[in-house]
């Protein structure tokens, strides 16, 4: 059967059905010759006889009737598929599988509930890892695309700026700094509280301290902003995180500080492989985060293209 065609069973399908080559080739728009040579060529396929004459008539074998049942139970299957991509392409049904990184968590759920409200038939999976967890996906292509900050500059990927990402300096709501005009080396010797390496805020902070040289003298590591945002508020140190991540509850406990640098700026990127084919529901909930969380288009700056260097 691995000679036969899926046109071949289409003409025999019609043959069975009108009991005629004559009326299937017409209804096919073929010569009748033809119908016989693709009927003849499919039953050598086979290995048995499909049809046997009846008079004027051809009638099926019993390995004629099994084959036609076959191709009656596959057409039924084939409409159901088509009608599933209908649906796909129409966003009654699917499945979207986003990561993004743990910053985004404050405001990509939002967006995502008002997207499934739109299509309460997709399926999603969404997953919150920090920037090393994202890039181990991205690398394993578990997910149809991610909201991550610094995408790598050296895979073959699309990034695409999505929204701006500012990260404020942070202090307990007693707090007095320095006076007038300051900047982060003039509060070095605060107990700092940090996200772990692998984080994007991480990585944000250890760039600004080597590009300007300040080291801080006492540091603690915690894994969460969360964690970060109770410790800043009992008193414990200062901290640098996303303005995303800050409540007006978390204000009332702790207050941003107007140092020289900050906020520093950042940028959530959407990222996925550059031959990556998204779903209909991926590009519909891309798009639509485009609209509704994008930067301004004034604000934009090009998506860039990657050079491919490895994978």
């Amino acid at each position: 059967m691995r000679n036969a065609t899926l046109r071949q069973l289409q003409i025999f399908e019609a043959v069975a059905r009108h009991s005629s080559f004559t009326r299937a080739a017409e209804s096919l728009h073929l010569t009748q010759p033809s119908v016989s040579i693709q009927v003849r060529s499919l039953a050598e396929a086979v290995g048995r006889p499909l049809f046997e004459q009846a008079g004027r008539r051809v009638q099926l074998t019993d390995v004629g009737r099994l084959l036609y049942d076959t191709c009656t139970e596959f057409s039924a299957l084939w409409s159901r598929f088509e009608a599933a991509v209908d649906e796909v392409g129409a966003l009654r049904r699917g499945r979207l599988r986003i990561s993004v990184v743990t910053t985004a968590k404050y405001f990509l759920p939002k967006a995502l509930g008002q997207f499934c409200r739109l299509h309460p038939g997709i399926e999603v999976e969404l997953d919150v890892q920090n920037r090393d967890g994202i890039l181990g996906r991205l690398r394993d292509n578990l997910d149809d695309f991610h909201v991550m900050s610094a995408p790598p500059a050296d895979w073959a990927i699309e990034s695409e700026p999505l929204l701006e990402n500012p990260l404020v300096l942070i202090a307990p709501g007693d707090f007095a700094p320095p006076r007038g005009r300051y900047s982060l080396s003039d509060l070095a010797g605060e107990r700092f509280l940090m996200r772990e390496t692998g984080s994007g805020t991480r990585l944000a902070v250890d760039e600004y301290l080597a590009r300007h040289r300040v080291r801080l003298a006492n540091r603690m590591t915690l894994g969460s902003n969360e964690a970060i945002k109770q410790a800043v508020a009992g008193g414990m140190g200062l901290a640098v995180l996303s303005r995303h991540a800050l409540t007006d509850a978390d204000l009332r406990e702790v207050r941003i500080l107007p140092a020289k640098d900050f906020p520093l700026g950042g940028v959530w990127h959407i990222v996925h492989w550059r031959e990556k084919h998204l779903s209909a529901a991926a590009q519909a909930f891309r798009d639509f985060l485009r609209t509704h969380a994008a930067l301004p288009n004034e604000a934009r700056p090009a998506a860039k293209r990657r050079p491919v260097r490895r994978r």
